[in-house]
């Protein structure tokens, strides 16, 4: 049953949308206005629908749809762009200096290297900058400055079908490996499903790889921040992700395993155990497999206990500034970032706030509630870096052939890319 905390009318799929100045405010004055006092400001945004009936266009659309009634003098082009494609089409326009405005879902610090982003503190007023979840608003500094803005938020946790574990004899979920290996070779010998999910595909090979690192005292970068991807914890971590498939703990190959697939495998009821996010909850409620009862949601197991850091996850909007159009990049995100924007979209895409305000709202939800609670002592991506995305992509294409080969020769080749262009 999806959950609707503020509605949001379904508009046409113009290419652009006609907005006003806010409130009482007078009308956005921009440099690099057209004809008569107006101005046109581009959003590029990350495509987050799986088809035409929840495209995040129509999202986009009915921002812009709200705003124009009270800023006629602004124009915003929306266009938004599937995943698999958005690195690629945004790199294209930045080469071809066809700079949008504003770019929401990918990663800033690149931007702001370039000189070409925005300040934080540019564009959006202090009522709302202070309203940003302060992790994640950190998480958005580079040198100390905030650019990279938080516009929604994930955490993960550890998932388990009750159903299965009743089958198999288990009467507790895991809390450490070793226990999750016991119980993942118990379901599969008694049960014939496959015991734990472990999607090393190039989806979101980053956020698996993470969760396990954290569990034996590693990460992606050491306590200074500087990248730490072959660390001896790490190479020790996949040495035993090895020992879990090839005892058959898992599906055979988890490095052509995605996500989304295996999460629905899991819905379907045929995974024992899978690490996961709020978005895995419609999944499991549209399959109609597992009741709420049948399944559980707990801490992720690390090597001797459960974490205490899980990971969390944003995809930030960075504003730039090559067109000159602060004012009506400001009124336009200000709007954007207002309780019903927020909680629409996360309603929709089963995904957490990016502001304090609204996180409050959607904690009252227990389905969701926990996810909320593990955001202020998540572990974060380190999207300042400036080539966090070229080492995110090396990720999701080479780790999971760790499994296969020998960890420490992966792990050393994704650092040494990691560590190039410093």
């Amino acid at each position: 049953m999806k959950r609707r905390l503020a509605a949001a009318a379904v508009i046409g799929l113009s290419a652009s949308v006609t907005i006003a100045a806010c409130g009482s405010s007078s009308p956005a004055s921009s440099s690099g206005s057209g004809s008569g006092g107006k101005t046109t400001i581009k959003i590029v945004a990350a495509d987050y629908g799986t088809g035409a009936s929840n495209t995040s266009q129509t999202y986009w659309q009915n921002v812009a749809s709200d705003f124009s009634k009270q800023n006629p003098n602004i124009t915003v082009d929306v266009q938004t762009i599937d995943w698999n494609d958005l690195s690629s089409k945004v790199q294209t326009m930045v080469q071809n200096k066809q700079y949008p405005d504003i770019l929401e879902g990918l990663t800033f610090a690149q931007y702001v290297q370039d000189g070409i982003a925005y300040k934080a503190s540019d564009v959006l007023d202090s009522a709302t900058l202070s309203n940003i979840s302060p992790i994640f608003a950190k998480a958005g500094q580079v040198s100390g400055t905030e650019y990279g803005i938080p516009w929604t938020t994930s955490s993960r946790a550890f998932f388990y079908n009750k159903k299965l574990f009743t089958q198999a004899g288990i009467t507790a979920a895991p809390t450490t490996w070793d226990q999750l290996k016991a119980d993942a070779l118990q379901i599969a010998q008694k049960t014939g499903k496959t015991g734990f999910g472990l999607p090393l595909g190039s989806e979101e090979a980053q956020a698996e790889s993470l969760l396990w690192f954290l569990g034996n005292g590693g990460g992606l970068t050491d306590a200074s921040g500087q990248y730490a991807i072959n660390s001896a914890q790490n190479v020790a971590t996949y040495q035993y992700l090895q020992g879990l498939v090839k005892a058959g703990a898992t599906e055979p190959d988890p490095a052509t395993k995605n996500r989304t697939d295996l999460w629905q495998q899991f819905a379907q009821g045929n995974i024992g155990m899978i690490n996961g996010s709020p978005a895995l909850i419609p999944i499991i409620q549209k399959a109609g497999v597992l009741a709420d009862s049948d399944y559980g949601v707990v801490a992720v197991p690390g090597k001797t206990g459960p974490l205490t850091s899980t990971v969390g996850v944003a995809d930030y909007v960075v504003a730039l500034n090559t067109n000159s159009h602060q004012d009506a990049v400001k009124a336009f995100l200000d709007f954007a970032y207002n309780d019903t924007n927020q909680l629409a979209f996360d309603n929709e895409y089963d995904l957490l706030p990016a502001t304090t305000s609204a996180s409050n709202t959607m904690a009252q939800n227990p389905l969701f509630a926990g996810f909320l609670k593990n955001l202020p002592t998540a572990t974060l991506y380190p999207s300042a870096q400036a080539n966090w995305s070229t080492v995110l992509t090396a990720i999701q294409k080479q780790i999971g052939t760790a499994i296969t080969g020998d960890p420490k020769t992966v792990l050393d080749q994704i650092q040494q890319t990691a560590t190039s262009g410093q």
